[in-house]
């Protein structure tokens, strides 16, 4: 009997590449956000290598939108058995010291919030019937605090902490629970950051259920990158205070 996909802030890369490595073993797919006429060219993309989908929109910072687009993928596709959950950042991005509560307020609904009501949903069948995948995704900023992704880092953060207490509540339910960090950029043939490529590592996570997190990128190689911003950042600092204390002395 085939299962069922969803995918949770489809968009034509990241959530492609999964929806196309699930279809192609057997999965029927479904697809939620915002956009329906966007999804409805990733249902026909996915159709032609045959893949059975379908497109739910939704606005995922809308539980209850959220928790009917599930519902109806439910009814058009059958139990869901698999649910990734992958959305974008969208809206302000805010560094450290200029993240208010409105930019925190509006990530924290988008991904940590989004992730909890989807997850909501689709438990208590899950646990019913004694198994389930759930694969939640964050990116680079959930593990290596980058000043100029703040608001999103805090974010994400809370949704990898959640998902690893979920993997340990649950593992004894029969219920598999994986956060895969994304530090990398996803770009069609270059290697791991291929969708198709990354769709296959969420698929062998689902299969092999034996840890609860995948991290497809270099960590370290963001760390290097956040460490020289700052350098950058505190060299100008400086030239700004020598220039400003020149300028006071001459004008004495």
């Amino acid at each position: 009997m085939a299962k069922t996909l969803v995918v949770v802030g489809a968009g034509p890369g990241l959530g492609m590449g999964v929806a196309h490595t699930f279809g192609r073993h057997g999965f029927r797919v479904g697809l939620i956000a915002r956009t329906k006429a966007k999804l409805d060219a990733l249902v026909d993309e996915l159709a032609g290598p045959g893949i059975t989908a379908a497109a739910f929109p939704a606005d995922i910072r809308d539980p209850e939108a959220l928790a009917a687009a599930l519902t109806a993928a439910k009814s058009a596709l059958g139990p869901i058995d698999v649910l990734e959950f992958s959305p974008s950042p969208t809206g302000p991005i805010t560094h450290a010291a200029r993240t208010t509560v409105a930019s925190a307020t509006a990530q924290f609904a988008l991904h940590t919030l989004g992730a909890v009501a989807a997850v909501q949903h689709v438990l208590p069948e899950m646990r019913a019937r004694g198994n389930g995948t759930l694969l939640l995704t964050t990116r680079v900023s959930s593990t290596v605090p980058a000043p100029f992704l703040a608001n999103v880092g805090m974010a994400m953060a809370g949704l990898r902490n959640w998902a690893h207490a979920l993997h340990t509540e649950l593992r004894p339910e029969g219920i598999y629970v994986g956060t895969v960090t994304i530090a990398t950029g996803i770009a069609p043939g270059k290697g791991e950051s291929d969708p198709d490529a990354i769709g296959a590592r969420y698929y062998a996570l689902h299969q092999q259920q034996d840890r609860a997190e995948e991290v497809i990128g270099d960590l370290p190689a963001f760390q290097a990158l956040v460490d020289d911003r700052a350098r950058m950042a505190s060299v100008t600092a400086d030239s700004a205070t020598a220039s400003a204390a020149a300028s006071s002395s001459t004008s004495r």
